[in-house]
């Protein structure tokens, strides 16, 4: 939303809110103008909570969200405050088919996907599938992009190709985070929350102009703290708990109405414990650790490295307007970020399959946007530039003392040039079309040693007694991306549009991959890391990934604005799909673990969307009682997908972490009260069930499930506010990643057994089937102060 918009609309509620305060005073004896005056700020007051009135950039342009012929989801900083939202991962309940996960093991990487399109592999090496953006700056990997929610202006969530809109090209959709303009007034703002699991987070933000001379500076620092959901009984610490600093700062200039610039940086420190797993079965090679009782409970014993994350950024934002109908933008960003993080897959206090990791990540981008408007031709033109680097080093420790090292370099150079247009044929009747022509360039070091204890990268000193991979390569790809759309608007407040775009994920290679493994896939009989490069080569490398999208939806703001609509259907083709995996392996008489990477996959995707508000009670003092609702179903289906014995199994895989249908309902009264008001609301978000991997994994996949958060809100008067926030209030345990290294049928998913009837596990001895959870049921109270 732009500084003015955000004036206009703060400028209608302060005004029905001086009505709200003044209507006890005067209900029992109250002239007509009075009563029209009040009448009228009470409908300001509706049309800035209505969704016609929600001003998005996701065209890179200020439009309202009814006015966007494109699936997007729009959540105002309001919004989100009021629902108690803690980060990022909290949208998804209520935005039809999307996933926002924790990744497996971890405390702020994330997994993201829209519409069956993503990434849940955090390693060096894969693209993620869904756009992360802070402040225009798109996050190249997913560690540190857990992002919580301070000092935000709004979150929009894209769905579907992006590329002729957006510096990067990402093939499912973007989520965009974005942050305060600082206004004309000094501001003070400070919230404070307490509860369950010893919650207890803070935020200060403030913000001032600098005299007249044009400047602005703004900062907002936040600790978030909470204690364990459960405990690790072998290392007694708490485990799912939270200890995390942010802090953000911020520079504006401004001085004509005609330039703009904003110098900003962000950082972020969590110490949180590593986060453990949980066993789903017994330890199959000791009868000492049976299943603990409690999912929150872990007892693996690895601790070193110390569980770190630390991640910060800055961005440069530049806007001059030499004429009212062109605008130059300029985006430049860099960030960094380095994790340390220890993963025991097995869970149990002894070594089985113990993964210590390192994670370091930067980048930097550079963005130019030249925008044209002339009233019926509106047009952006850019190009951009991404130098990115990531390193993933990680041990596979197992029984015996026996090591396998991973490191993984990946150098990533993009450049691009994009650009769409939309002309206005009638007032009613609007084209578009866009494209992009991406060029990615990929340099991959991997390596794997085998040692006798921990590789050097851990503290060990050791030289390695076997070398499983020693490569590097790069790899090139270009692809052309467009897009067309036409709308139609039959009224003001109803928009018609039908749209095609095509999106790009370019290929690389696996860092896991295990070169000695690698097949004779030329035929000439020689394989293994002394032996044929090509084959290496052609066994670590996986190819470039489209996706073809056609989508037809209606947007409507109805029956003065009580009704809002926004429905969907799309069809999609998914070639060449990017199927990353892992197993367990011998390779030369050693246990190991092996990447598997494969374009096994041709795939098609149907689904339907719909947003819907209703405004059930509207009344003149402000008593409001609304109604909202979100549906999202997906029929995603493998055409294609050859398996590692050369057989195509697509009716027995599926995509994963993409329930069916996800859906939400929520109801919301508002009663006046005093100088101020009551509010009050309630959610009830449920997602099908769901699996972890493409093949079914029985335990470790997600059966269908519902969750009920409820919000009580009381705004004091315009500076104050107290809100008790429940969120899983029925207590739900859910599993939202894993880990899973025992024997399968390749057909079915059922777990392989001995003739004796045990489960035969591929990696360790004691069998790897680890789950992790999302939020138990938390309750916590929030005292809200603005100056």
């Amino acid at each position: 939303m732009s500084r003015h918009s955000s004036a206009r609309v703060l400028l209608n509620a302060g005004v029905a809110l001086l009505a709200l305060v003044a209507l006890p005073a005067f209900a029992q004896d109250t002239s007509d103008s009075q009563a029209n005056a009040l009448q009228e700020a009470a409908a300001m007051l509706d049309d800035a909570a209505t969704d016609g009135d929600i001003v998005v950039t996701a065209r890179r342009r200020e439009e309202r969200l009814i006015d966007v012929p494109v699936a997007i989801t729009a959540f105002s900083g309001a919004q989100l405050e009021a629902a108690g939202a803690i980060d990022v991962t909290d949208i998804a309940n209520v935005t039809p088919n999307v996933t926002l996960e924790v990744s497996r093991g971890t405390n702020s990487t994330l997994s993201a996907f829209i519409r069956g399109v993503g990434q849940q592999d955090p390693v060096a090496g894969f693209e993620a599938g869904v756009g992360i953006y802070l402040d225009d700056v798109y996050l190249n990997r997913p560690q540190a992009a857990v992002l919580d929610i301070y000092d935000v202006e709004r979150i929009e969530v894209l769905r579907g190709p992006q590329g002729t809109l957006y510096g990067r090209n990402t093939i499912g959709g973007a989520v965009k985070y974005v942050t305060r303009r600082i206004g004309d007034d000094p501001t003070l703002n400070v919230r404070a929350s307490y509860g369950s699991y010893n919650q207890a987070d803070g935020v200060i933000s403030a913000s001032t102009p600098i005299g007249n001379s044009g400047f602005k500076i703004g900062a907002a620092v936040a600790r978030l703290s909470r204690g364990g959901f459960g405990d690790n009984l072998t290392t007694g610490q708490e485990n799912y708990n939270k200890d995390l600093w942010g802090a953000r700062g911020t520079l504006q200039y401004e001085p004509s109405g005609s330039a703009f610039f904003r110098l900003s940086g962000d950082y972020t420190k969590d110490n949180s414990n590593t986060r453990g797993g949980h066993r789903l079965i017994p330890a199959l090679n000791s009868t000492a650790f049976p299943v603990l009782g409690d999912v929150y409970d872990s007892r693996g014993a690895l601790i070193a490295p110390k569980q770190e994350v630390e991640a910060y950024g800055g961005s440069l934002f530049a806007e001059v307007k030499p004429a009212d109908w062109l605008t130059f933008r300029s985006i430049t960003g860099y960030r960094k970020d380095d994790s340390s993080t220890p993963i025991d897959f097995d869970a149990l206090p002894v070594v089985d399959v113990d993964v210590p990791a390192f994670y370091n990540n930067k980048q930097f981008s550079q963005e130019v946007q030249l925008l044209v408007d002339t009233g019926p031709f509106n047009m952006l033109a850019g190009l951009y530039y991404l130098d990115a680097e990531a390193t993933t080093v990680f041990d596979v420790r197992l029984p015996g003392t026996v090591t396998a090292l991973t490191f993984g370099n990946v150098r990533t150079d993009t450049v691009a040039i994009f650009g769409d247009a939309t002309y206005d044929i009638t007032p009613a009747l609007s084209v578009s079309v866009g494209g992009r022509y991406t060029w990615d360039t990929r340099r991959s070091q991997v390596q794997r040693n085998v040692y006798l204890g921990s590789s050097p990268f851990f503290g060990g000193t050791s030289a390695p007694i076997a070398r499983q991979t020693d490569f590097r390569g790069t790899a090139d790809f270009a692809k052309f991306t467009p897009r067309a759309s036409i709308s139609f608007k039959p009224a003001q407040d109803h928009l018609l549009y039908a749209s095609y775009a095509k999106g790009f994920k370019g290929g690389g290679f696996d860092p896991r991959g295990v070169g000695t493994a690698a097949p004779d896939l030329n035929g000439n009989g020689v394989t293994g890391a002394g032996g044929d490069r090509a084959d290496i080569y052609d066994f670590l490398s996986f190819d470039p990934e489209t996706v073809e999208s056609y989508e037809i939806g209606y947007k409507a703001s109805m029956f003065d604005r009580r009704l809002t609509l926004a429905l969907a259907g799309f069809h999609s083709k998914y070639s060449d799909v990017q199927v990353p995996g892992s197993v367990g392996q011998t390779v030369g008489g050693i246990q190991t673990f092996v990447g598997i990477t494969t374009n096994a996959g041709r795939a098609r995707i149907n689904g339907l969307e719909a947003e819907a508000n209703l405004t059930v009670l509207r009344g003149a003092d402000g008593q409001r009682l609304s109604l909202a609702g979100t549906v999202g179903y997906l029929d995603a289906k493998y055409t294609r997908f050859i398996d590692a014995r050369g057989i195509d199994v697509a009716s027995r895989r599926k995509f994963q972490n993409t329930p069916d249908l996800t859906a939400s309902g929520t109801v919301a009264f508002t009663q006046p009260m005093g100088e101020g008001s009551l509010d009050l609301s309630s959610t009830l978000s449920y997602r099908s069930d769901s699996q972890q991997f493409e093949l079914r994994t029985p335990g470790l996949d997600q059966p269908g499930y519902a969750l009920l958060d409820a919000n009580i809100v009381y705004n004091i008067n315009d500076r104050f506010s107290i809100g008790v926030h429940g969120k899983n209030l029925t207590d739900k345990q859910y599993i939202v990643s894993g880990y899973n290294f025992l024997a399968q049928n390749p057909d079915t998913g059922d777990f392989l057994r001995t003739p004796a009837g045990a489960l035969i596990p591929t990696l360790g001895g004691a069998g790897v089937l680890t789950a992790y959870y999302g939020n138990p049921r938390q309750v916590f109270a929030t005292l809200t102060a603005k100056f």
